[in-house]
């Protein structure tokens, strides 16, 4: 089993690096997709991370095409429609699978620290969202459905704590 901090990310630019960049920061890491109906939370996760970015609160976004081949561009064209229509400026990282034999290791990881409905470890769909506190313990897992402004409530006390 992996340790969170070891594990290898690779930007949405093509650069490498491990999640021990985000050690000692509250995370939020969410699976995206550019043609979903949960799209528009684009717009929700930058004003989460704009307002507590300061106070060490980090949203990592991770695209992937495995439901309904909602993301189906690449790394560039991801960005830039995620920047020209969202205006988002949190950290992207590379097109990634979060189930099957392919899935990245940061969703093997958090999947096993938070499994969803009736124990199962699968990503139902995009916008799963997996809440860390500065440790790197999974504090909750949300559904797609779960807007940004509803997960507010439960971030604040993991940057002021």
């Amino acid at each position: 089993m992996t340790a969170l901090y070891d594990i290898a990310v690779q930007s949405i630019d093509g650069s490498q690096a491990t999640m021990a960049a985000y050690r000692d920061k509250v995370l939020l890491v969410v699976n995206t997709a550019s043609r979903c109906g949960f799209t528009p939370q684009y717009a929700g996760l930058e004003a989460l991370y704009r307002k507590y970015k300061d106070q060490g609160f980090v949203i990592l976004g991770f695209p992937c095409n495995q439901f309904g081949a909602q993301e189906p561009g690449e790394g560039a064209q991801i960005a830039d429609f995620c920047e020209k229509n969202y205006g988002v400026s949190f950290p992207m990282f590379a097109k990634i699978e979060v189930n099957g034999p392919q899935a990245h290791p940061l969703f093997s990881h958090l999947k096993r620290e938070a499994p969803g409905l009736l124990g199962s470890e699968m990503i139902k769909w995009n916008f799963t969202k997996f809440l860390l506190d500065r440790q790197g313990k999974v504090v909750s897992r949300y559904a797609s459905i779960t807007t940004p402004d509803e997960i507010e409530s439960a971030v604040i006390p993991l940057i002021s704590g």
